[in-house]
């Protein structure tokens, strides 16, 4: 089994590529070795002394080391290890099946129409290019009386030093070209 490692735009954080599925249900994120322990691949990954924080997309994952003390020479053979015996073990990617689903807010009216425009939009041309860098953004919620829209950036992206920028000069700006109604981006914590 061959894994590739690609940089992301996080130097904290690095994209390692199986060459298979990795997450059938689409995007997950673990910030804690208590999250992880639903599991196997995840749990060891916590494991490794510096590793805290993983995201699994559908065919990669991102890791991110501790800070800039921690360096990417001691972390990657060790992750590639985990990563390596998970996959040719194939062992279950969580230990309890599906993930529940996160309920969602349900919008009315214009407001409903509104979010639907925000999420195609992010969805057929924000995340895919998000995810060349190992990241994803997820719409959290819209505030009709303001215009702000609130989005969740996930693996590479969150933490980068760069997602302020990306946010504000390339979803926001798409966003409020594309769809009138919205007057910002901001990041949900």
């Amino acid at each position: 089994m061959f894994i590739q490692t690609e940089a992301t735009p996080n130097p904290e954080t690095l994209k390692f590529i199986p060459g298979r599925a990795v997450s059938e249900w689409g995007p997950l994120e673990f910030r804690t070795a208590a999250e992880a322990e639903v599991s196997p691949l995840v749990k060891a990954l916590f494991e490794i002394d510096g590793v805290v924080r993983v995201y699994l997309g559908s065919d990669f994952l991102t890791v991110t080391k501790a800070g800039p003390d921690q360096d990417w020479r001691h972390l990657k053979a060790p992750i590639l290890a985990a990563v390596m015996d998970h996959f040719t073990l194939e062992r279950p990617l969580l230990t309890d099946g599906a993930p529940e689903a996160a309920v969602e807010q349900v919008y009315e009216g214009d407001a409903a129409q509104i979010v639907e425009e925000i999420k195609d939009l992010l969805d057929q041309r924000i995340r895919p290019a998000v995810a060349q860098d190992g990241g994803d953004i997820l719409f959290d919620r819209f505030d009709v009386g303001t215009g702000i829209v609130y989005l969740h950036m996930r693996g590479a992206c969150s933490g980068c030093p760069s997602s302020s920028a990306t946010l504000k000069s390339g979803v926001e700006k798409m966003l409020k070209h594309y769809v009138p109604e919205v007057t910002a981006v901001e990041q949900s914590l």
